[in-house]
């Protein structure tokens, strides 16, 4: 079958992945209408294209935090991709780089940050960071990402608590006995008196081992850790594009987490436009969350993104052929996106 567009890597993964792993990747929140919501949102967004404006020459390049990438679209930090691939995240790392883009890695990889950075050790990756009530383990994590070459901090602000993913409690979602939290093994004590690491709670680690307190004034305690840019993720108002701003953040992910956390949310960009508004250029803004087409990376880019990332595409791209699969994925969108542009003048 020929891989036309990301449905088709979708329809493929929905196929051939064994259910738990679709359905983890798959889940919103509660009904899931922000998840959907950020897709649909894009249909409701018009151009008005310009004509006879020369594009025979179009150069699609930009830049992160003064870094160029081939085209704007990253990939967004996702959890277990060795449900995916069997190489995981390194796979992940290899496509990034040959496309030469960025790569946000999760704290949740099934590979650890050493195998990360030695698969793609040329590539552009940032770190997404959880923070942990065992503040050792987040500051650990930090430095070893820094150490590795690591060259951004994502911070992900709107997890404080899991969102309630149905088909994860239907289905009892366990990572399989073979897969683990690479970077956080041996992190927590708690974890050592059961039989095996992944049988601590629902993702692999005890339970309410994220730290529900963390606040802005936890931004100036990172910054003491380490000298990475730090990008705060899962903004949705300028109350807090403005409050990231007045933290000293270096930039902002409009993200409500795929729909995966609040249900009920705007669609990511609806969100966009205000915290363009609200920070003034004074840091970059991207955005992640319902990008399915090339015209949707050009919609987020005339709203005000630099750049957006995608998640679930990418995991879509890992289960049809690893590395080359995500490759696919992200050349159609690069093609799409530079078709747009042309044909939008």
């Amino acid at each position: 079958m020929a891989m036309v567009c990301l449905s088709d890597f979708e329809a493929y993964a929905k196929k051939y992945l064994p259910k738990i792993a679709w359905d983890f990747f798959a889940a919103g929140a509660d009904d899931c209408c922000t998840r959907d919501e950020n897709v649909l949102a894009y249909k409701r967004i018009h151009f008005r294209p310009r004509m006879l404006r020369d594009v025979s020459m179009m150069d699609i390049r930009t830049k992160l935090l003064g870094t160029e990438i081939s085209f704007p679209v990253g990939i967004a930090p996702t959890g277990f991709h060795q449900l995916a691939w069997p190489d995981g995240e390194k796979s992940t790392a290899r496509a990034a780089q040959a496309m030469n883009t960025c790569y946000i890695a999760s704290t949740y990889s099934t590979c650890t940050l050493e195998e990360i950075s030695a698969a793609a050790p040329g590539g552009l990756r940032w770190f997404q960071l959880y923070i942990h009530r065992n503040r050792a383990v987040s500051q650990q994590l930090v430095q070893r990402a820094e150490a590795l070459g690591f060259q951004g901090l994502v911070l992900t602000a709107d997890l404080p608590y899991t969102g309630k993913r149905r088909d994860d409690v239907r289905n009892g979602f366990r990572l399989p006995p073979h897969m683990k939290l690479k970077n956080l093994e041996g992190a927590f004590e708690v974890c050592k008196m059961s039989p095996s690491f992944h049988d601590c709670s629902e993702y692999g680690l005890p339970p309410n081992s994220i730290d529900p307190s963390v606040t802005w004034n936890d931004i100036y305690w990172l910054r003491s850790l380490t000298h990475l840019p730090i990008i705060i993720k899962g903004i949705l108002t300028k109350e807090d594009a403005e409050l990231a701003v007045r933290h000293g953040v270096q930039g902002i992910i409009v993200s409500n987490h795929g729909g995966r956390q609040l249900d009920g949310g705007p669609a990511t960009i609806d969100a966009l436009v205000e915290v363009v508004e609200a920070v003034q250029g004074s840091v970059e803004v991207y955005l992640d969350g319902g990008i399915r087409k090339g015209s949707d990376v050009l919609k987020a880019l005339a709203l005000g993104a630099k750049c957006v990332f995608i998640g679930r595409p990418a995991l879509w791209g890992l289960a049809y052929k690893g590395e080359e699969g995500l490759q696919d994925v992200l050349r159609i969108l690069q093609d799409e996106f530079r078709l747009s542009m042309a044909l939008a003048g």
